[in-house]
């Protein structure tokens, strides 16, 4: 298995995933997630955390947790479509795991780089490790690993993305290469801080913890990622989230 090590770690790994819609999506995930960490000898829990979806996505996790156990695969659901900031808040209040993995529940973040994330922070005690799509050459806490990259987006969508990484990077100097991804480690008692100082609540949220961390000076570490479009259902990304970023990106510039 890509990323395996020997391991004599621990820990105990808490991962959020925000769901709307994932039922095809969930039991993949989970199945990678559950493999990659007992084939690591890790201890591990998933939070749910799921905003009233019609599709049935809270059913199918009830039986992944009887698959898996209920201590293994947590349903936190929610009244509705709430944002994606405050669904990582109310993960964390259930989380037991001293370091916590946020990431997308639509396999667009595979769970085979998580072992990297682990080795990267143990090699330099680092507060936060974050997944790179465009990083590939050499910095202070940036593993050799294959260059990152995105898969299964058009060409607007890409320029999109790396139109706003660009913007960020220049207006707030984040020190990450990758500002808009989702797919990170963190320290629990590191989260717990940075998520009482960080006042976005949607997609804004995921720039804004990196910026906050820097300022409050946390260490942070990348390592690349290859980030593959969504399989199933359809992204969540539109008009509205991109105004809301360029927003935000104004809102941490005057205020940070």
């Amino acid at each position: 298995m890509q990323g395996q090590f020997a391991s004599n770690d621990t820990h105990k790994y808490s991962v959020i995933l925000p769901t709307y819609n994932e039922r095809k999506n969930l039991p993949i995930i989970i199945w990678l997630l559950a493999k990659m960490f007992e084939e690591n000898k890790l201890e591990w829990e998933v939070i749910v955390v799921d905003d009233a979806s019609p599709d049935g996505t809270q059913e199918v996790a009830k039986q992944l947790a009887s698959v898996y156990g209920e201590y293994k695969i947590v349903l936190k659901p929610r009244s509705g479509k709430l944002g994606l900031g405050t669904a990582y808040i109310h993960g964390l209040n259930f989380c037991s795991g001293d370091f916590v993995i946020i990431m997308d529940a639509d396999f667009s973040h595979h769970p085979k780089f998580i072992p990297q994330f682990i080795r990267l922070q143990k090699a330099h005690n680092l507060d936060i490790v974050t997944g790179t799509r465009y990083r590939s050459t050499s910095k202070p806490y940036l593993t050799d690993a294959t260059p990152g990259g995105v898969h299964g987006w058009d060409l607007k969508r890409k320029l999109i993305s790396r139109g706003a990484n660009f913007l960020a990077m220049t207006v707030l100097n984040p020190g990450v290469s990758d500002l808009t991804g989702s797919f990170r480690l963190y320290r629990v008692s590191v989260l717990r801080h940075i998520i009482t100082v960080t006042q976005s609540k949607g997609y804004v949220f995921q720039m804004e913890m990196m910026v906050r961390a820097k300022a409050l000076g946390y260490t942070v570490g990348e390592v690349p990622i290859t980030f593959v479009d969504r399989l199933f259902g359809e992204s969540k990304l539109g008009a509205d989230e991109v105004v809301s970023y360029a927003k935000g990106v104004w809102q941490l510039f005057t205020g940070v």
